[in-house]
């Protein structure tokens, strides 16, 4: 009876150790990751097409949009919203943007909370400190493929999977309102207000609000973003395997720095 036994875990450890093989060479098997910085459009060309409004104004329907006259050419150099406005470019090497969610390991036994970071950012945001209500957030790009936690095959799983980063490596985030912006921005003091645009993961877009703290000190921006997500809404997730499962409320949170653009 004991050697029956045995022989019943030594078979179910086989069986196990093939799984992870198989899965650890399909689901979890690494994926392409992009190198470098993304590009993104600068405000002065976005302003030639269609500027971003402040403080909730509507922007035109689709429909006028597309029998508008053709924009002229964006000029060579970014024009601030006015005189006391000046354009500042994230620094990638001082951002970040990262992801935060619950995952569930063996059927509850463990939760951990994952967290994925990427600095592949890209961007342009324009600040007039006498008139605020005229400032513009550029449209925001952000490498996917080079999230990366503390567990590769995590990180190989939502790349080949979750956000098919081989086939869509970026996510954009175009503003389309800022609200609750102060009536002067001054040196050193942080302002808090909220942005909401359009986010676009893979091939689906779906507004999304940010809770924004920004500080102008030193010639830089300097501020974090977050904002809370469901996965399923743009289909990278939740994740549902027998031996991990993760919660479908994600939380995004962007730590930036700007430095004036050249």
């Amino acid at each position: 009876m004991l050697k029956k036994i045995v022989i019943a875990v030594v078979i179910i450890a086989v069986i196990g150790a093939v799984g992870v093989f198989i899965a650890d060479r399909t689901i979890f098997a690494p994926s392409q990751v992009t190198a470098g910085v993304p590009v993104a459009p600068t405000l002065a060309a976005q302003s030639a097409a269609k500027p971003t409004q402040a403080a909730g104004v509507a922007q035109p329907t689709q429909a006028a949009a597309s029998s508008a006259a053709p924009a002229a050419a964006a000029p060579a150099v970014n024009a601030p919203a006015s005189g006391s406005g000046k354009v500042y470019k994230i620094d990638p090497a001082q951002s970040e943007v990262h992801y935060e969610v619950g995952e569930t390991f063996l059927d509850g036994n463990r939760f951990n909370l994952a967290i994925g970071r990427t600095k592949g950012i890209a961007g342009e945001i324009a600040i007039d400190t006498q008139t605020p209500a005229n400032s513009q957030i550029g449209e925001i790009v952000i490498d996917v493929s080079q999230f990366t936690s503390d567990e590769s095959r995590r990180d190989n799983f939502i790349r080949r999977t979750g956000l098919e980063s081989s086939k869509y490596p970026q996510a954009t985030f175009k503003t389309t309102s800022i609200e609750g912006l102060p009536a002067k921005v001054n040196e050193g003091e942080e302002v808090a207000f909220t942005i909401t645009g359009d986010l676009t993961v893979k091939e689906t877009t779906k507004p999304v609000t940010w809770q924004v703290k920004l500080k102008l000190a030193q010639g830089n921006v300097s501020g974090e973003a977050t904002t809370q997500i469901k996965l399923s809404d743009f289909g990278a997730g939740p994740i549902k395997l027998p031996i991990l499962s993760t919660e479908d409320s994600a939380k995004l949170v962007f730590d930036f720095v700007a430095v004036p653009a050249q």
